[in-house]
C-alpha cells in the first residue's frame, strides 16, 4: 500500500507536470513564439485546460473508474510529452510552434483528468483508517521532494541537454509512469477499505508473482458477500 500511495505521488511529479506550468512562457519562448502578448495567451489557454479537464475528472472518476483514466492519463501524458519534445526541436515554425501549444495544453489536460486528482482519491482510498494519516503525509513529502527538484533543476538541466531533451526525460519517465499504473495501482472504484485491503493481501500471499487486483470479489469471504 505503501508503495502505491507514495509511488503515485511522486509519478505525479516527476512525470514533469510543475515545469510544464511554471515555466510554460519559457517553452513557448523556445519554440520561437517572441510576442509577449501571444506567450500570455498561450499560457492563458494552458491553465484553461487544466481546469477545463479537473472537471471533466470529477463527471467521470465514479462512473469510468480509477485505473481507467490513469491508463488514460498516462498514456496521454507520454505522447504529448514526446511530441512537445520533437515541437521544441523544430523553432520558428509555424508548424513547430502551433505543435508545441497543442502539446502542453493537451499534456496538462491528460494530467487534469488522470494522475492529476486520482492521485489524491487513491491515497484517501487505499490506506486503512489506523495508518491513512501517516501513510499519506509520506506520500505526500515524496511529491513535493519531488516536485521540488524537478522545479529547481529544471532550467540547468535545459542548459545541458536543451528544453526538447528534458521532455524527452519527462516522455520517458510518464512510459514509466504506465507500468507502475498496470502493476502496482487497484482499481478502487466502488470497493469497501476492507474489500482494498484484501487486494492488497492478494497481492502479497500471490504465488505467480503478479497482482491479481481483478479477483476482488473472489478473495472476500462468503459470509462478507
Amino acid at each position: 500500500m505503501l508503495f502505491a500511495g507514495c509511488g503515485i505521488q511522486i509519478f505525479q511529479m516527476i512525470t514533469g507536470i510543475d515545469a510544464t506550468v511554471y515555466y510554460s512562457p519559457t517553452i513557448f519562448k523556445n519554440a520561437g513564439i517572441e510576442s509577449d502578448q501571444e506567450i500570455l495567451a498561450a499560457t492563458v489557454a494552458v491553465g484553461s485546460s487544466k481546469t477545463i479537464f479537473i472537471l471533466v475528472a470529477i463527471f467521470l472518476v465514479d462512473k469510468v473508474g480509477r485505473k481507467p483514466l490513469l491508463y488514460v492519463s498516462t498514456i496521454g501524458m507520454t505522447c504529448c510529452l514526446f511530441v512537445l519534445g520533437i515541437a521544441l526541436t523544430l523553432p520558428n515554425s509555424a508548424f513547430g510552434i502551433n505543435l508545441a501549444i497543442l502539446a502542453v495544453c493537451s499534456n496538462v489536460a491528460f494530467f487534469s483528468v488522470g494522475m492529476g486528482p486520482i492521485c489524491w482519491v487513491l491515497s484517501s482510498e487505499i490506506f486503512p483508517l489506523r495508518l491513512r494519516a501517516q501513510a499519506a503525509a509520506l506520500g505526500q513529502v515524496g511529491g513535493r521532494v519531488s516536485s521540488g527538484l524537478v522545479s529547481m533543476s529544471f532550467l540547468s538541466a535545459s542548459k545541458v541537454i536543451s528544453v526538447a531533451g528534458v521532455f524527452f526525460v519527462f516522455a520517458a519517465l510518464s512510459a514509466i509512469s504506465v507500468l507502475f499504473v498496470k502493476v502496482c495501482i487497484p482499481e478502487t472504484k466502488g470497493k469497501t477499505l476492507e474489500q482494498i485491503e484484501m487486494m492488497f493481501r492478494g497481492e502479497k500471499n500471490s504465488n505467480r508473482g503478479e497482482v491479481e487486483f481483478g479477483d476482488a470479489e473472489r478473495l472476500i469471504p462468503t459470509e462478507e458477500k
